[in-house]
């Protein structure tokens, strides 16, 4: 069972990048933190994005790049590292295309398998992921999809993660405590 998992959700530039690194950071007690990188390279201002990111961080904490199997990703981490998975928006994002029958098919697969590898690890996982659900109904139904997915995933990640925070104007508001 991991010994620490942390949930940090919040809008466009609410913080939650930075104090998911800090927390991550201190899980560590160390530079042992392994760098879950979900953005896929594209247009110059997400470019500067990425970049903005990497510069925030130690350089000395590697960083891999998650695909579609996220929980493959996570089971190559070494046991003795923390991660910092920034963010799972982006991956779900990716990761899920509309094809699936349904959603329930989809947090059946890789969600769930996804939190059973994060369970499995022995060393600490600081998940940040946008909340995107506080805002309008969006016209587009595939859209629409896409928000209730999000909403599912968070309550599964929130359900089992021992902290979870929702940042606001770079402030933690500490949904489930310590």
């Amino acid at each position: 069972m991991t010994q620490r998992f942390v949930l940090v959700l919040g809008g466009t530039r609410s913080g939650k990048s930075r104090f998911g690194l800090e927390r991550a950071r201190i899980l560590a007690a160390s530079e042992a933190v392994t760098y879950l990188a979900t953005a896929h390279r594209g247009d110059p201002e997400l470019e500067r994005r990425i970049e903005s990111h990497r510069r925030a961080r130690p350089a000395t904490w590697p960083t891999i790049d998650v695909g579609d199997d996220l929980a493959a990703t996570i089971r190559e981490v070494p046991a003795e590292r923390t991660i910092l998975l920034d963010g799972l928006t982006l991956w779900l994002s990716t990761a899920y295309d509309g094809s699936e029958p349904d959603i329930e098919g989809f947090l059946a697969g890789p969600v769930s398998a996804a939190l059973r590898a994060i369970d499995e690890r022995p060393g600490a996982v600081v998940v940040v992921s946008d909340e995107i659900g506080l805002g309008m109904v969006p016209m587009d139904p595939l859209a629409r999809e896409f928000r209730d997915l999000i909403g599912l995933v968070h309550q599964r990640f929130a359900a089992d993660a021992h902290e979870v925070y929702l940042m606001v104007a770079g402030l933690p508001i500490t949904l489930k405590p310590r």
